[in-house]
């Protein structure tokens, strides 16, 4: 039975260690801010972070986060950068229809946690495999600089 902590609290769940965590996070604990974007890891509509690490969830089965720590979403609300991160997000007004959005913010956290004041260079390489259909690329380069620069506010 493949335990973790999943955003502070422990959980052990009987499924198989096999299964992709994004089905456990969605369908077993109900963790539904982490979204099914493709399936293969290519789009990051299921980015949450694995010790600190923004991976694709779709693609890592349940035998990779034992004993580790989850995080996901729904934990950002809590979380310093997270808040930050979400913060820029509504006043850069980033959301178009929003599906992507949750990868997309758990990986601008990991980015900024890494990488405090990250370059052009830095944001482009931690966001290239989250996909906007929308386009929003442009505001979340600037979301994720106003950010950076509220880190002490």
């Amino acid at each position: 039975m493949p335990s973790f902590t999943l955003n502070g609290s422990a959980v052990a769940v009987d499924l198989p260690a096999d299964m992709p965590l994004l089905w456990a996070l969605r369908d077993v604990i109900g963790a539904t801010g982490t979204k099914f974007g493709c399936g293969i890891g290519a789009c990051g509509a299921c980015t949450v972070h694995l010790d600190g690490e923004a991976i694709r969830s779709c693609l890592t089965p349940l035998s990779a986060v034992e004993g580790k720590q989850v995080a996901t979403i729904e934990a950002m609300a809590a979380d310093p950068v997270g808040q930050r991160v979400q913060a820029a997000w509504r006043d850069i007004d980033v959301v178009q229809c929003g599906y992507c959005q949750s990868g997309q913010i758990m990986s601008a956290v990991a980015l900024l946690k890494a990488t405090p004041t990250p370059s052009d260079t830095d944001i482009d390489g931690a966001m290239a495999g989250n996909i906007c259909r929308c386009g929003t690329y442009h505001r979340i380069r600037i979301a994720i600089k106003k950010a950076a620069s509220a880190k002490g506010a």
